[in-house]
């Protein structure tokens, strides 16, 4: 049995009703219910007596340290068989950490521990560190974004990741760590036994200079699948030495986010034989990068070798124009792999979504997720575009917000979806303007078809 309830205002009576429920719940998840401690001392006797009890989430809530200690006396239960608890933006302190290390320290079925947008500091989250080290502890996935780190956890984070072969996953992101940290860390990776499968690392003060550490690290864990350091000024020379661990026989990246990270069209010459040649990446994000045209073409001309097994492309707001255009839709036309394409806030026009709704509509393409909002369309191009969403039966996803569709186009839209051959379940259609007489024909469309969600 699962409680999945967010952002509702949790009255005595309505709270008295859910403790009932919870006491056989498997997951419980209340974000955004203005939780506070005395919640949490009703929390921790649901956690004693509920041993079925796996995953509790509980992010965007008041808890407070106080809250966490009531909750951490559950925990600490030998009836507790918590495996994931969620306490995200909670209004922590390093205060916290004493009590969650006693946790680590005692609990083994623990593994998943998110803690994210907490002021913990580094003299609290080495406090964790030692819990980690404990040989009882069987941590699998630590998240730590904001939380107020410094290029001092290092050596903490080090001597817990040698000693916890289990850990897989790692988010560091949006911390100040600094490039000296950085190749601490990673130096620190490269000996350490655990198999890490996720390292997140974005906006945490990462230049060029650390990327020959990260570069090793790709090289030596193979295990590592999903790699993040976008909002990092790497550079083209950074991704350079970035490809030279991806390209490695021994990398088997799945996912790489590289957004904002100050590339340009030089960096694509890289990306693009990554992409061509790496069989394992599906997803790459290159989002907020100054790619323009010639850049996207040289990924296009990937796209379109054989070898490449990408599924997710996100390349929104890179510089790029109706010029691109031809090239995307003759990789969409022989790119069978590619399901989600993300090209929102780029000058494309009309002329450029009639050029992609050619490779849109090719028997090859599997288009399932097209983001178009803020290119610079106009209703001239929902004739087409209604036409691709009328016959592509594989695209469930489409996303025009912020385009100057008006009226006529907001019609066009609207009668792709009335046919039976239209499989779009969600369209996306944020700061448009249309007229009363469309707002009611939208609301009678979603009335007639249930399973069509439009969001606006």
């Amino acid at each position: 049995m699962e409680l999945d309830i967010q952002c509702e205002e949790m009255s005595p009576s309505r709270w008295a009703e859910l403790l009932t429920t919870m006491k056989s719940c498997k997951t419980i998840r209340l974000d955004d219910c203005n939780l506070s401690s005395s919640n949490c001392e009703d929390l921790s006797s649901i956690i004693n007596t509920n041993p079925s009890l796996t995953e509790l989430k509980l992010n965007n809530n008041e808890l407070g340290d106080a809250g966490v200690e009531y909750l951490c006396k559950g925990l600490l239960t030998p009836s507790c068989s918590l495996q994931k608890l969620w306490l995200q933006n909670c209004n922590l302190t390093s205060a916290s950490c004493e009590t969650l290390r006693s946790v680590l320290s005692a609990q083994p079925s623990l593994t998943e521990l998110h803690v994210g947008d907490n002021r913990l500091g580094t003299a609290g989250v080495k406090v964790l560190c030692q819990g980690m080290m404990n040989p009882s502890c069987k941590l699998q996935k630590l998240q730590l974004e904001y939380c107020e780190l410094t290029a001092d956890i290092v050596e903490a984070l080090n001597a817990a990741l040698q000693s916890k072969p289990t850990l897989k996953e790692l988010s560091l992101s949006n911390n100040t760590l600094g490039d000296t940290a950085v190749k601490q860390l990673c130096q620190g990776l490269v000996e350490a036994s655990c198999n890490l499968e996720l390292l997140h690392l974005e906006n945490c003060g990462i230049t060029s200079d650390s990327c020959v550490e990260i570069s090793a690290v790709l090289r030596s864990k193979s295990s590592l699948m999903d790699l993040s350091v976008g909002d990092n000024k790497i550079g083209d020379s950074g991704l350079a030495l970035l490809c030279q661990g991806l390209m490695h026989p021994n990398c088997k990246i799945q996912k790489l986010w590289l957004w904002d990270c100050d590339l340009t069209s030089a960096s694509c010459k890289d990306l693009s034989r990554l992409i061509s040649t790496k069989e394992t990446l599906t997803e790459i994000s290159l989002i907020d990068n100054n790619l323009r045209d010639s850049g996207m073409e040289m990924l296009c001309q990937a796209l379109k070798d054989p070898r490449s097994k990408l599924q997710e492309l996100w390349v929104r707001e890179c510089g790029l124009t109706t010029a691109c255009c031809k090239a995307v839709s003759s990789a969409l036309s022989t790119n069978k792999h590619l399901k989600v394409l993300h090209m929102g806030e780029n000058k494309l026009g009309d002329a450029g979504v009639e050029l992609l709704c050619e490779g849109l509509m090719h028997p090859n393409c599997n288009i399932q997720s097209l983001w178009l909002g803020n290119c610079d369309l106009t209703a001239a191009c929902c004739a087409t575009l209604a036409t691709a969403m009328a016959t592509k039966q594989c695209l469930t996803e489409l996303d025009l917000s912020y385009n100057r569709l008006e009226d006529e186009g907001i019609r066009k839209i609207c009668e792709a979806l009335r046919k039976p051959s239209c499989s779009v379940q969600q369209l996306i259609l944020y700061d448009i303007f249309w007229s009363s007489e469309v707002d009611d024909e939208l609301r009678a469309l979603e009335e007639s078809k249930p399973e069509v969600k439009i969001i606006s």
